[in-house]
């Protein structure tokens, strides 16, 4: 039986349920939400709301928009003919960054993980095949992160998918560390990776 009050529970409960959020650190936002003023608290439950309310996935590219489509698919700056392809929208955030891609982008809305469940059928691939068919798309990157469960959906993406269609495929270059995420590598490190990407074969 829990010693805290139900709100204080359900608060930890909920929190918890969150990626990355174990339950010590579930118990220390929950006590610290509880100690905040107010307006601190209340803002930050505005800015949820506002965020499920306001905010949905880009009909397009599946990136983060507040409309249907997203302000880089409305920027007629962008070159229309290179697509990069991403796991989740917060990939686009971290390329954005390096200045070093001017192109449109495609989220996939995760990866090919067996091992959880998700198939190619779950993933944004279908609408990725549909764009490259349907639009003036001369070169797709492929930008999963170079892990098992990216570099899987890569080498799918690459050879069942965009081998039917004359598109150049790259892959980004070396550099960036086995294993790890995109959002997480520094803006000269990923600019440097873009710009040297290799075609797949």
């Amino acid at each position: 039986m829990s010693s805290y009050a139900k709100p204080v529970e359900v608060a930890i409960d909920e929190l918890g349920r969150l990626p990355g959020i174990g339950p010590k650190s579930a118990q220390r936002i929950a006590f610290h939400l509880l100690k905040a003023d107010r307006v601190d608290a209340q803002r930050l439950a505005d800015s949820i709301v506002a965020l499920k309310e306001k905010v949905s996935f880009c009909q397009t590219c599946f990136n983060v928009a507040e409309g249907d489509t997203c302000q880089i698919c409305d920027d007629p700056r962008r070159d229309q003919h290179v697509l990069c392809v991403v796991e989740e929208p917060k990939d686009i955030a971290s390329i954005e960054k390096t200045g070093a891609f001017t192109g449109r982008y495609h989220v996939l809305m995760g990866v090919i993980d067996p091992l959880a469940g998700i198939g190619p059928e779950q993933l944004k691939i279908r609408e990725l095949a549909l764009r490259v068919a349907g639009e003036d798309i001369t070169e797709v990157i492929l930008c999963t992160n170079p892990n098992l469960e990216g570099e899987t959906t890569a080498s799918f993406i690459a050879s069942k998918v965009l081998n039917l269609f004359e598109v150049r495929v790259t892959r980004l270059a070396s550099g960036l560390p086995v294993g790890g995420d995109l959002e997480y590598a520094d803006e000269l490190t990923l600019g440097r990776a873009l710009e040297g990407r290799q075609i797949l074969t």
